[in-house]
């Protein structure tokens, strides 16, 4: 972990990349990811370039809200699914699978393994939903990418490779469908822009023009995606 003049804490991740990016992640880290072989000072020249902006990344509290308290998996318990929350009921039944129809089932003798469950449940339905829905989009626009994973980050809704995999957080499946759409037509946009240029943008609303509306969302309940099992 390095620090810059400013005292911004960052670390540094290489790839075969050809521009130096820099990410605030939603728990105020700094990443720097850049090309093999560049040098900690010309990192951290470019972080102290961009030092106001990334101050007020950090201090800006819309990305890091406070952690929720866990689910208990009792009945009556809401559980947030493509932007609904649906009820919880807990049965007697001996099914040891995840049920949903409008309303999620879960045995009595599973509630203890509900965590795994649900994970599980989640991830299978986003793999279902988030794949297909993202080679519509690719072909939409035209590009080709190496591999969709739906994947457990930590910090980020989705993200693009530089060897062009892209990879979404299976909880975006919590999400209402525009919000996932926003992130999916995000991450493919930079397989043809790979910075956050006003050309980047400009892409992103021609195939979404209301995605303003999906980062507000995400800005304002991207919280309670987070809530864990």
């Amino acid at each position: 972990m390095q620090k810059t003049k400013m005292d911004i804490n960052y670390s540094i991740k290489y790839s075969s990349r050809k521009t130096i990016s820099i990410i605030v992640e939603r728990d105020r880290s700094v990443v720097v990811r850049a090309p093999f072989n560049t040098s900690e000072e010309l990192i951290a020249r470019e972080l102290n370039k961009r030092k106001r902006l990334l101050l007020k990344k950090i201090e800006h509290n819309y990305k890091y809200p406070f952690p929720k308290p866990a689910k208990e998996f009792v009945s009556g318990e809401a559980l947030l699914y493509l932007g609904k929350n649906y009820k919880l009921y807990v049965t007697e039944d001996l099914n040891e699978t995840i049920v949903f129809d409008n309303k999620f089932f879960i045995a009595k003798s599973s509630q203890i393994k509900a965590n795994k469950l649900f994970r599980e449940w989640y991830i299978k339905s986003a793999t279902k939903i988030l794949v297909p829905k993202a080679k519509a989009i690719a072909k939409q626009l035209g590009v080709t990418y190496q591999n969709i994973n739906i994947l457990d980050l930590k910090y980020r809704w989705g993200s693009c490779t530089p060897k062009n995999n892209i990879h979404f957080n299976w909880r975006i499946i919590k999400a209402p469908m525009s919000v996932i759409e926003y992130i999916i037509v995000h991450e493919l946009t930079h397989l043809l822009e790979p910075n956050h240029t006003p050309e980047f943008w400009n892409r992103v609303a021609v195939m979404q023009p209301n995605f303003e509306k999906a980062k507000a969302w995400l800005k304002e309940y991207g919280g309670e995606l987070e809530v864990d099992f």
